[in-house]
């Protein structure tokens, strides 16, 4: 369960960054509530997984999907384009997420 508390947390901080951009700079009010409702979700789901999963291997799974997340999101959403460098770059992230839990004992 905890893994998808995870994921619901990553889910809801992608949510939360997205609306941070739509907020223009805090601006926009109903962007601005929907980000800090969001990250609050995020940040209280995140707690509650790191009750079970180790913060390191937590985290870093939070860190590496939600870059991974943002990345396509700023793509796919914001028209913003990606270098090589750029795709070589989240392939790596995602790698070492893996090689974090491949290597992890807490399992």
């Amino acid at each position: 369960m905890a893994w998808l508390y995870l994921l619901l947390a990553i889910t809801f901080e992608l949510i939360g960054t997205t609306a941070l951009k739509f907020s223009d700079g805090f601006t926009k009010l109903y962007w601005t509530l929907g980000m800090a409702v969001s990250y609050g979700l995020a940040f209280y789901l995140l707690a509650i997984v790191v009750r079970t999963i180790p913060l390191g291997i937590a985290y870093a799974v939070w860190a590496g999907l939600g870059t991974l997340g943002a990345f396509f999101i700023s793509i796919y959403i914001f028209k913003t384009e990606a270098s090589n460098l750029a795709w070589f770059g989240v392939v790596l992230v995602v790698a070492g997420v893996v090689l974090l839990n491949a290597g992890s004992n807490s399992h």
